[in-house]
């Protein structure tokens, strides 16, 4: 698995994935700037993919697109979206454990791993080798990005409601639940618009990663400069947002 996310209730979501976590305007201006910043075309690898279409849009200009998910029914969704699309894109169901091993070492000019997929794994050992992983696929001044949550406050009480999700169709319910010094439980719920109530995240384990520890993680695999933001729109970053955005290199 990509992370050790328990995977019986993400049919749930599966439907609904694009609504949730759509891509937006400010996302397609900070990946346009970061283009710039090498000769086309750009080589991206995406972690925890989902449906694949910020990897469409990645791949309009001609740049090298390959996304990596753990969620047959996710993948599918990408694969089906990819037929209808002539883009350079494929998709693989792929462990992180093993991208080392089948995907090529120095090749990719741009690894991202969004929408917090990356607290999924919640063994810290597990987490070290992510960006050692990333740092030896990535090229020479390669980036690797980051999007999670900004866990500043969830640290503070026992429970912390998390942002609602929504669109017309659905909206998604989340909440963090200590789970002793290192760790956290992730529970999340879609509720339709029928009214029907359906699991994503069952006291999912997490881990809490912030900004220190980004940074300490980052340096022992490699990476010299790092750059936080609250948002795509590039915010500085201030412990206040609901997100923490890194771009490491």
């Amino acid at each position: 698995m990509i992370y050790n996310i328990t995977m019986e209730y993400i049919q749930n979501v599966a439907e609904y994935y694009d609504e949730l976590y759509p891509v937006t305007d400010t996302q397609k201006k900070f990946y346009a700037n970061i283009k710039k910043s090498y000769p086309m075309p750009v080589k991206f690898l995406q972690i925890g993919c989902g449906t694949g279409a910020l990897e469409h849009v990645l791949a309009q200009d001609g740049s090298d697109v390959t996304g990596l998910e753990v969620s047959k029914e996710l993948i599918a969704a990408a694969s089906l979206r990819k037929r209808t699309q002539l883009t350079a894109v494929r998709f693989f169901q792929l462990s992180t454990l093993d991208m080392t091993r089948f995907l090529g070492k120095g090749f990719y000019n741009v690894i991202s791993c969004l929408n917090s997929r990356i607290i999924f794994i919640h063994d810290r050992t597990l987490l070290k080798k992510f960006f050692f992983d990333s740092k030896t696929l990535l090229s020479k001044n390669g980036t690797l990005v980051l999007s999670l949550l900004n866990f500043h406050h969830a640290e503070q009480s026992e429970v912390t409601q998390l942002p609602e999700l929504s669109s017309i169709r659905v909206k998604m319910i989340s909440s963090l639940k200590k789970n002793g010094a290192n760790l956290m439980y992730l529970n999340q719920q879609i509720e339709t618009g029928n009214g029907k109530i359906l699991k994503v995240m069952d006291n999912e384990e997490i881990y809490p990663l912030m900004k220190e520890e980004i940074v300490k993680f980052g340096k022992e695999a490699g990476f010299a400069e790092f750059y936080f933001y609250d948002s795509f729109n590039m915010d500085e970053y201030t412990n206040k947002g609901n997100m923490l955005i890194c771009v490491m290199k």
